[in-house]
């Protein structure tokens, strides 16, 4: 989000806190949030995509729900009031392709035919009427809610399937097909929403869905402050947290409300784009020939991917605490851990959270329940580094995505055995706080650097270039 977004996002938010208090509070997150992600969608070649991939958004949530709720929740007549509402504001937003141009506010270019939406809202209301009819949905209707919503991530993720996204589309629409690229298609927020989908329909399948209406789960999936940086709240949490009195801000909420705004403001556009005019990018790493330098831009890119993420995380904290919405904390100063677990443990904790849960787990309770079951270090291994890989194809299927998770799942299996190798006499040494303080920091210093290391392959876009930029630290030209 740009500055002038998140400043007009925290002034509505702080109004209607202090203006209405708890008097229609729900309907105000559901409303913004449901317009908020069609005014944060950047605009595309290809021609409506840049409104569609919003609505494709609140479909696809409408029928996650649809397939997960319980059949007397669905029945509930609050939720056809809901839909409709929902349904009037993205007919009011695409009503504004009759304004002058100066008067598109919420989309990024004209919004599309309103025929081609109404089309799509009676598409969408016939399968929802046919799946009505069924009382209970089988596990085979979650199993294809899953695989859907996973084969739409990998078509934004793998970029050969970007690709034939774009000719795709264009082809739709009319445009020149044989100029896509894999540029012309984004979904703003999908990699968020997807894993929120995931949980639930993982949720419900395991019997732990809560019973929500559709405005609550809508709200939950695209909740304005979170959407496009997270953190990957929980449902149940989340729920408590809307369902809760809001009696509007005191003063200790409001102090805490603005004081991670200021401070993630100040991280992101002070400290991280500050770094970022000198970080390590794919121009510089093959400008820069010395060492020293070098080492420079990788310690500036180290620092500004954290001020930048955990920036926007205090931003998302700040403007969901001025409406009563607590969001789970993401970053507890990882760069100060003494080891690479620890680390994982702090950075980006609503995501090793949620891969633990939904993968690590389940994958190392399967691989204990054979018969045969393999070697301890050989499931560590096994398992740390499938995640890992699996975290890196979550900001993207390239080459480089999948050696940052290979260095960091075999880092930490290496600091796993190492530990269990050497704790005793790492404890017998450290008698002293001279000798635990010495332990400690060295910890610090090698973990950072590691860290610091595996950066390389997520800021560049090549194995090649991140190679050259590897030797080049250590003075091999």
């Amino acid at each position: 989000m740009a500055l002038e977004n998140i400043l007009i996002l925290a002034a509505a938010s702080l109004l209607w806190a202090a203006t209405f208090r708890n008097h229609g509070r729900t309907w105000f997150m559901l409303i913004a949030s449901v317009v908020v992600i069609f005014w944060l969608q950047p605009a595309l070649p290809i021609r409506g995509a840049d409104f569609f991939t919003p609505l494709a958004t609140l479909v696809l949530v409408v029928l996650t729900w649809f397939i997960t709720a319980a059949d007397e929740t669905r029945k509930q007549r609050k939720n056809i009031i809901i839909l409709l509402v929902v349904a009037g504001v993205v007919l009011l937003l695409n009503l504004a392709r009759f304004l002058p141009a100066d008067f598109q506010l919420f989309t990024a270019s004209r919004p599309p035919q309103l025929e081609t939406t109404l089309l799509i809202f009676l598409v969408t209301g016939l399968t929802l009427l046919a799946l009505s009819r069924l009382t209970r949905f089988s596990a085979s209707f979650l199993t294809v809610g899953l695989v859907l919503t996973i084969g739409l991530f990998l078509a934004l993720k793998v970029p050969a399937l970007t690709y034939w996204t774009a000719y795709f589309l264009r082809s739709l629409s009319g445009q020149n097909v044989y100029a896509s690229r894999i540029t012309d298609f984004a979904w703003l927020g999908f990699s968020y929403v997807a894993f929120r989908l995931i949980h639930t329909i993982r949720d419900k399948q395991s019997g732990r869905f809560p019973s929500v209406d559709v405005g609550e789960f809508i709200t939950y999936v695209i909740f304005f402050p979170a959407f496009t940086a997270g953190p990957i709240d929980r449902l149940e949490r989340f729920i408590k947290d809307l369902r809760a009195p809001f009696a509007g801000l005191n003063l200790e909420a409001f102090y805490f409300a603005g004081q991670r705004l200021l401070i993630g403001l100040f991280k992101k556009f002070v400290i991280a784009d500050a770094l970022a005019l000198i970080a390590l990018n794919d121009t510089n790493a093959t400008q820069v020939t010395s060492a020293f330098w070098m080492w420079v831009i990788v310690y500036a890119y180290t620092f500004q991917i954290y001020f930048d993420f955990s920036g926007y995380t205090d931003i998302a904290l700040g403007i969901a605490q001025l409406l009563g919405i607590k969001l789970p904390e993401n970053f507890a100063s990882p760069y100060l851990k003494p080891n690479l677990t620890q680390f994982w443990n702090n950075w980006h904790m609503t995501l090793t959270q949620w891969f633990r849960a939904y993968f690590f787990n389940p994958i190392t309770r399967w691989l204990r329940s054979w018969q045969k079951p393999m070697s301890m270090p050989m499931m560590i291994l096994l398992t740390q580094v499938a995640t890992m890989v699996l975290i890196g194809f979550w900001h993207g299927v390239t080459w480089n995505f999948t050696l940052w998770g290979l260095w960091h799942g075999l880092g930490l299996f290496i600091h796993n055995r190492w530990n269990d190798a050497t704790k005793t006499k790492a404890a017998a040494w450290a008698t002293t706080p001279t000798k635990q303080a010495i332990l400690h920091i060295s910890g610090i210093l090698l973990t950072f650097h590691y860290m610091a290391i595996g950066w390389i392959f997520f800021a560049l876009s090549s194995p090649a270039i991140s190679w050259q930029v590897i030797l080049k630290l250590f003075g091999v030209n």
